[in-house]
């Protein structure tokens, strides 16, 4: 029912430009969900058409990563969306970014979730039945939790996901999951990963968990030089593109 890799990797993937979605096809937008107005960064593929993706934030909020990932995902056929689940509020100051992820409402963020859903899924550039949902971080936790709380998720993907607020069900958990983690990690740790793991195969929940050796928390950001492991990134960016492609392309 699982499976654990520890492994490096090469490879990668350019970015598209991020600029209005009258040009690239790609900027930021707000969409209507839950009786509200939201915002968010979407981009579309080149062909026009491709499966759904949420793409969930790290604790910065909606900043030139994310955007950045938001589009390479659109390079490599999605059509992505980037929620704001800061409501308009960014930063790229640790402490700042502290508090903003535990100042978040985790009902708010769930209804920023469905209506994201709801809203990619009735886009006309969308072919999937179903959307993916990728985080990083503070994101990864809320991917997970999203592929419990809602059934129109067809695939998740984790990367080194924590926030100490936000707790799936994990018995709830209707889709194939992703893990990616850094060996190196305080707050997702060995330990942790791996007690995740005993307790979906106790549950019986499809998983595969790579860790990579020797890096750390937030290995894939590469606007942090501290952290960034270009090798594990790459190999994580490939694996994650084929698991959503394999779980959302006909679906």
């Amino acid at each position: 029912m699982s499976r654990a890799v520890v492994l490096n990797g090469a490879g990668g993937l350019n970015c598209v430009n991020p600029v209005g979605l009258s040009g690239n096809n790609a900027g930021m937008i707000t969409f209507d969900g839950n009786g509200n107005s939201y915002g968010g960064y979407l981009a579309i593929p080149e062909s026009g058409t491709g499966p759904a993706l949420i793409v969930i934030q790290e604790w910065w909020g909606i900043v030139g990563h994310i955007k950045s990932v938001t589009d390479r995902f659109a390079q490599a056929g999605f059509v992505a969306l980037a929620p704001d689940f800061y409501h308009g509020k960014a930063t790229t100051e640790p402490d700042e970014a502290g508090s903003l992820m535990m100042a978040l409402n985790i009902a708010d963020a769930e209804k920023v979730l469905k209506g994201a859903v709801n809203f990619l899924l009735s886009h006309e550039a969308v072919t999937s039945n179903k959307a993916g949902v990728v985080g990083f971080c503070m994101g990864g936790q809320l991917s997970l939790y999203a592929a419990t709380v809602n059934s129109k998720i067809g695939a998740c993907v984790d990367f080194y996901g924590i926030h100490p607020n936000v707790h799936p069900q994990l018995e709830n958990l209707n889709c194939p999951m992703l893990g990616i983690f850094a060996e190196n990690d305080a707050y997702s740790s060995p330990e942790v990963v791996s007690n995740l793991s005993a307790k979906l195969n106790e549950l019986g929940k499809p998983h595969e968990f790579v860790t990579y050796p020797g890096t750390q928390h937030a290995f894939f950001n590469d606007d942090r030089p501290e952290v960034y492991d270009a090798a594990a990134s790459a190999d994580a960016w490939n694996r994650t593109v084929k698991f959503l492609g394999q779980h959302l392309n006909g679906k």
